[in-house]
C-alpha cells in the first residue's frame, strides 16, 4: 500500500492545468481523482468541448467526475470513495459544500489569482489589470464555506506592466501559482505550515464581468479606459458602439499624462490615421490600435483606416448615431 498522500485536484480552465500538473509532478503525492466542470457547447457550431483540466487529466490516466453540481449527494459520496487526505482546487468554478471540506484530514487548499482578502471572487485578475493595480499575485488558502475566506498559507507577488493585460496575467500568475503549490506542499503534508487569518474589514471583492462593465464609458478619463481595454482581453472584450454596432476594442496605446481635457463631446473621433485612432474621453484622447467591426476580424488601425469607414467627428458610444457630429 503507497503511503504518499492521496490527493483529489479540483480545476477547470488552462490556469489550473500547471497546478495540476506540478501535483503530477511530485513524487510524494499521488493525485487519485480529478474534478472539473461538465463539457460544455463552445465555439458557433456549439462543439461538446471538454475543460483544459480534463484534457491534461486523461492525458495521464486520471478518473475524471465531472458533477453538474458538487453539492448533490451521489457526488459527494463519490469524492468519499476516492479517500482524499487532500484536496487542491484552482479555479474549479463550484463554491464547495460543507461536507465536501470535511472529507480530506489535510483539509482543502485553493490556488487563488490575487494577493487576498484583495480581489475574493471569480474574477480577481480582471478587477487587478482594470483598477491600475502595479501588483497583484497568487495566494494558497485553507478553504471553508464562505467565498475566499479562508486562512492564507503563502503568496507570491507578481508585477503588472503596462503591456499586461488579463491573458497575459493569466498565464504569469497560472505558473506563479504551480510554483507556489510545489513550494508550499511540502509544509502542508508535514503539518508544519501556520496558517494567517484574513483581515476581512480588507475584503475587496471581484464578481464576474457583466455586459455593462464591458461598454467603453466615454466619459471616463482616456487612463481608465485603457486599463478596462487591457483588462478585458481576450475575454470578454471592451467596446462601443458605431452607427448603433458593437465595436470592439483590443488595444490602446497608454494615454499621454499629464492628461489634457478635450474641447470636443467625449466619444468623438479626433483623427484615424496609420498609427491609430484617437477618440476624445471624459479626460485625455485615447488612441486605439486594435479593433474590430461587427462581423469582421480583428484589425490594427492601419488596416481599418484604409477603408475609410470612419471619419474624423464621428461620435462613438451612441446606440442611434448617423455616423458623424457635423463638426470636422
Amino acid at each position: 500500500m503507497s503511503d504518499k498522500a492521496r490527493i483529489v485536484f479540483m480545476g477547470t480552465p488552462d490556469f489550473a492545468v500547471p497546478s495540476l500538473r506540478a501535483l503530477l509532478a511530485d513524487e510524494s503525492v499521488q493525485v487519485v481523482g480529478v474534478v472539473t466542470q461538465p463539457d460544455r457547447p463552445v465555439g458557433r457550431k456549439r462543439v461538446l468541448t471538454p475543460t483544459p483540466v480534463k484534457v491534461e487529466a486523461l492525458a495521464h490516466g486520471l478518473p475524471v467526475l465531472q458533477p453538474e453540481r458538487l453539492r448533490r449527494g451521489e457526488s459527494v459520496e463519490e469524492l468519499r470513495e476516492l479517500k482524499p487526505d487532500l484536496i487542491v482546487t484552482a479555479a474549479y468554478g463550484q463554491i464547495l459544500p460543507k461536507a465536501v471540506l470535511e472529507l480530506p484530514r489535510l483539509g482543502c487548499i485553493n490556488v487563488h489569482a490575487s494577493l487576498l482578502p484583495r480581489y475574493r471572487g471569480g474574477a480577481p485578475i480582471h478587477y487587478a489589470v482594470m483598477n491600475g493595480d502595479a501588483e497583484t499575485g497568487v495566494t494558497i488558502m485553507y478553504m471553508e464555506e464562505g467565498l475566499d475566506t479562508g486562512d492564507m498559507i503563502s503568496r507570491v507577488e507578481v508585477p503588472i506592466g503596462d503591456d499586461d493585460t488579463t491573458g497575459t496575467m493569466f498565464d504569469k500568475l497560472s505558473t506563479a501559482g504551480a510554483e507556489l503549490l510545489q513550494r508550499t506542499l511540502p509544509g502542508l503534508l508535514a503539518g508544519t505550515v501556520q496558517a494567517v487569518p484574513q483581515d476581512d474589514e480588507a475584503a475587496v471583492y471581484s464578481p464576474n464581468i457583466t455586459r455593462k462593465q464591458e461598454q467603453i464609458d466615454w466619459n471616463d478619463p482616456a487612463l481608465r479606459i485603457w486599463q478596462q481595454v487591457r483588462a478585458l482581453h481576450p475575454r470578454p472584450g471592451a467596446f462601443t458602439l458605431w452607427n448603433g454596432e458593437v465595436l470592439k476594442i483590443w488595444a490602446c496605446s497608454k494615454p499621454a499624462e499629464p492628461a489634457l481635457s478635450s474641447p470636443k463631446q467625449p466619444g468623438t473621433v479626433l483623427s484615424v490615421g496609420p498609427d491609430g485612432i484617437e477618440v476624445a474621453t471624459g479626460l485625455g484622447v485615447l488612441r486605439i490600435t486594435e479593433l474590430q467591426p461587427s462581423g469582421k476580424k480583428a484589425m490594427d488601425a492601419a488596416t481599418f483606416a484604409r477603408g475609410g469607414q470612419l471619419a474624423a467627428g464621428t461620435v462613438l458610444g451612441q446606440p442611434n448615431e448617423d455616423g458623424a457630429d457635423g463638426d470636422q
